[in-house]
């Protein structure tokens, strides 16, 4: 992936002293073929209405799939993030695109072009916007209701954490931002913790393992039926009884649908794996996950956040 203006390219080695690579990949990790004509037509219709999707952006495994059973992933607030997360494909930089005010009625476009019955709204996070970024999410969901009442709509939103220095006041920003999404309903809120406590700062540049916690237990305090999700990707250096913590943490803000996936290296600029977990570990720990109660679990290398929304 070739650098953008203002972007903050990452060092293959330098960055990443702690988890050493796992090149190979093994048999198991095999991505759907799909149906090419439904891929074709989605990715048609994206690039006409001139959107993004965190499923082309983010080169997921499973966008093929997804597509042919009528759920994509939006990706909100143009291709540039202001975090530089070491794992994530999304192009990064401090100096984004001004936001685009037309931007919700041509999701919703595409939407209803494409015929969808299931929406997930994603965003890169725009830490330079006064809102965060929570109003990419309202406009959209709006839009998309005029035009199709009948989709029902995921979010998967960053932390909409900063802009002040006292915690205080970040925190009260915070939960301002999030009760303006909630308040548009969607069937459900999505916000991952990405990776074991332990790994935070050397994955997930810009958010904190509490910061994300503390968002997910103020969306259950603040709109009770709505039902919350997170994911954990595995293959960064993490522990099998580090990843049951992280878990344990979920369930203890509440949280109640969970995805683990395995984490596939982008490109070499990128964090390196440094383990392949197995289908039959993944197996393992969706089952103590629903021991410990998240009400759905999908949990296997090739899950994303958007695996199998719809269902």
């Amino acid at each position: 992936m070739a650098p953008t203006a203002g972007s903050q390219p990452i060092g293959r080695t330098s960055r990443y002293s702690a988890i050493a690579p796992a090149e190979r990949l093994p048999s198991w990790i095999r991505s759907p073929i799909g149906n090419a004509s439904e891929l074709e037509r989605v990715q048609g219709v994206v690039k006409q209405q001139r959107l993004h999707t965190i499923c082309e952006e983010g080169r997921c495994p499973n966008r093929a799939e997804c597509y042919a059973a009528g759920t994509a992933t939006f990706l909100l607030g143009g291709s540039i993030c202001t975090r530089s997360c070491a794992f994530c494909q999304v192009d990064k930089g401090q100096a984004p695109e001004p936001s685009d005010g037309a931007e919700a009625e041509r999701v919703a476009g595409a939407v209803a072009a494409l015929g969808l019955s299931y929406v997930v709204l994603t965003a890169v996070a725009r830490d330079d916007l006064p809102d965060h970024g929570a109003s990419l999410f309202t406009a959209a969901m709006a839009a998309i209701r005029r035009r199709t009442p009948g989709v029902a709509i995921e979010v998967l939103t960053p932390d909409f954490w900063g802009g002040h220095r006292d915690q205080t006041e970040a925190l009260a920003a915070q939960r301002q931002r999030l009760a303006a999404v909630l308040a548009a309903e969607p069937v459900c809120f999505n916000h991952n913790l990405e990776t074991v406590e332990r790994l935070q700062g050397e994955v997930r540049r810009g958010a904190t393992y509490r910061h994300s916690l503390g968002l997910l237990a103020a969306a259950r305090q603040l709109a009770p039926p709505i039902p919350t999700k997170s994911g954990l990707m595995l293959g960064l250096g993490e522990t099998r009884d580090e990843v049951i913590a992280a878990m344990r943490d979920l369930r203890a803000v509440a949280c109640q649908r969970l995805t683990l996936g395995q984490y596939l290296r982008p490109s070499l600029a990128h964090i390196p794996v440094a383990r392949y977990w197995t289908p039959q570990e993944f197996d393992e720990l969706g089952a103590i996950a629903r021991e410990l109660g998240f009400a759905e679990v999908r949990s296997g290398p090739l899950v994303r956040s958007s695996y199998h929304a719809g269902d």
